[in-house]
């Protein structure tokens, strides 16, 4: 773009301006200009402040000491704010912290297994047992002070030494202290989830050893029960009032057709259950009877039974019968079978676990609106006002049918309905009031869900008419120029943007040009000119180009022949 010519035009358009929108178009410059120069300077001084930038926030004191200690070493000024903030110079922010971390500070963060990436040697047993419950503290507590309510937290773990003997063994302790973030507080949940947490660390570590306690001293977690029993209460409540609130809409959509609208019609329900769980467990024995192993035992024995000695004690008698001599002795068989059956007595054993909720009964009263009718005088002309007219019996009784099989009324279970007749409004409007309303409820049904894009939209059509009733008429009065300026000063020529002259002198130079050429004064008459520039135009056309020249104006001839011929016939 060339800038030169653009500024020229600015130049030359200004010129023409009057006093006053010169005094507009300056004070309107010098406005804007100011007002991004103020964004600028506000900006920038928003950002750098006095000049210092955060080095660390929330140190302890003991971690706060240690890094004035260092900067004052290094003769580097700083500022202490709230909750032991410290600034430093904005440009060596970065550089000193690093610096800082560098040296282990701070070190209030506390320290996990990275304890032991380093080997010690000569170490005893009771060195690593110290190092190990040092670094389960310091995961432990990085893990409670990562939840979002906690600021900082500390675990000390109290682990007694094993024992050979159960009877003596002793159970681990722990205790948690949590510092909370301003205006936070831990729910029951979360205080039970970081005893849990704690317990699954250590071994052997129950939750209920577990001791939690805030910044200023009191214990949290001693009323786990009551908690856990209020939030249990709370959670039925919430069960309850669900589904009555589920029982209510079904009701209102089944009667809401007949009556004329989901505003005739009001509906309470209440539900009663038993929240009591019961786990019931049966076993049943099955009467067929199944063979699980059977045993039989056979014993066979045969042979000759012993000989009986007698007679007169002595010699012969004590020494036996003798070997070898064939006696009359008489033969022995035994025989015994035995048998064993065991059967399989078949058993089924179910465990039915109760439910959440179980239903008791259910008590439902509906009230509903009557119709309306226009009340007519004494002659039957209408009077312009409504009439109630309730519902009949027969309505109610098949109302009260519909609302028993929609929410299921069980009258074995104890469970009532009631529906009434009753007139909700006493002042009735007439019927072109009521289309209004309706038309004005529909409306806010159906527009105000999009009120937020209808509100830009109105925005942007003010804004539009502003636009072209104020802002464009007022543009073109300061820039209107006036017809014998244009004339003079536009040039005729579409010139290219991006040209290496000045336009308007360019325009200027031609002009004089063609006037010296052709020899006129300045007060020459432009269309004898325009007239000889055509001719000269034509006759370098017809140098550069005569075929097609001649055959146009063969062509032309022609042209008017026949219409001079068409004339004659006519006439």
């Amino acid at each position: 773009m060339d800038f030169k010519a653009l500024f020229t035009q600015l130049a030359t358009l200004y010129d023409k301006l009057s006093k006053q929108q010169k005094i507009i178009i300056a004070a309107a410059v010098v406005g804007i200009v100011a007002f991004l120069f103020f964004l600028v300077v506000y900006t920038g001084n928003a950002g750098v402040k006095d000049g210092y930038g955060v080095l660390f926030e929330s140190l302890s004191s003991a971690d706060a000491a240690k890094v004035i200690e260092e900067l004052d070493k290094k003769g580097i000024p700083y500022k202490i704010g709230d909750n032991n903030t410290i600034k430093v110079p904005k440009e060596i922010v970065y550089k000193e912290r690093i610096a800082i971390a560098a040296q282990g500070i701070p070190k209030d963060k506390g320290v996990g297994f990275e304890l032991f990436d380093k080997q010690e040697f000569g170490a005893t047993k009771f060195d690593q047992n110290v190092k190990y419950q040092r670094a389960l503290e310091g995961e432990l507590s990085r893990t409670i002070s990562a939840l979002d309510p906690i600021e900082n937290a500390s675990v000390s773990l109290a682990i007694p030494k094993e024992s050979l003997f159960i009877s003596k063994q002793i159970d681990p302790t722990a205790s948690v202290m949590i510092k909370l973030k301003e205006g936070r507080k831990l729910s029951p949940k979360q205080i039970r989830g970081i005893k849990n947490l704690v317990a699954a660390a250590v071994p052997r570590l129950k939750s209920e050893n577990v001791t939690l306690i805030d910044s200023e001293g009191e214990t949290l977690g001693d009323n786990d029960e009551e908690a856990r029993m209020s939030e249990l209460s709370i959670a039925q409540q919430r069960f309850k009032n669900k589904e009555e609130k589920k029982l209510q809409r079904k009701i209102v959509e089944v009667i809401a057709p007949f009556v004329g609208g989901k505003d005739k019609v009001v509906a309470q329900v209440s539900v009663d259950y038993d929240f009591s769980i019961k786990n019931v467990t049966s076993e049943k024995y099955d009467p067929e009877n199944v063979v699980r192993s059977e045993q039989t035992l056979e014993e066979k024995k045969e042979g000759f039974a012993p000989k009986e000695v007698g007679g007169v004690p002595g010699t012969v008698s004590n020494i036996g019968p003798v070997q070898g001599l064939k006696e009359n002795r008489t033969k022995e068989k035994y025989e015994k079978n035995s048998g064993t059956t065991n059967y399989e007595v078949g058993k089924t054993v179910s465990v039915v676990k109760g439910e959440f909720a179980k239903l008791k009964r259910i008590t439902a009263a509906v009230l509903v609106d009557g119709k309306y009718k226009e009340k007519l005088d004494k002659k039957g002309n209408p009077t312009g006002q409504m009439e109630y007219v309730p519902l009949s019996p027969s309505d109610l009784e098949a109302l009260q049918s519909l609302v028993s099989r929609a929410i299921g009324i069980d009258p074995a279970r104890g469970d009532e309905v009631s529906v009434q007749n009753l007139q909700f409004k006493r002042n009735i409007q007439n019927p072109t009031n009521q289309k209004l309303g309706m038309v004005m409820t529909l409306t806010q049904k159906y527009l105000a869900p999009f009120s937020g894009v209808l509100k830009y939209i109105l925005v942007l059509l003010l804004l539009l008419i502003l636009y072209k009733k104020v802002i464009t008429p007022f543009a073109e009065k300061m820039l209107e120029v006036t017809k014998e300026e244009e004339d003079i000063e536009k040039p005729v020529l579409n010139l290219e943007e991006e040209e290496d002259e000045d336009l308007v002198e360019k325009v200027q130079q031609m002009r004089k040009k063609v006037e010296e050429q052709l020899g006129v004064s300045e007060n020459f008459n432009e269309d004898d000119l325009k007239y000889e520039v055509l001719l000269e135009k034509v006759r370098s056309m017809v140098e550069e180009n005569p075929e097609e020249i001649a055959g146009l104006l063969q062509a032309l001839l022609g042209e008017e022949q026949e219409n001079t011929k068409d004339i004659g016939s006519k006439g």
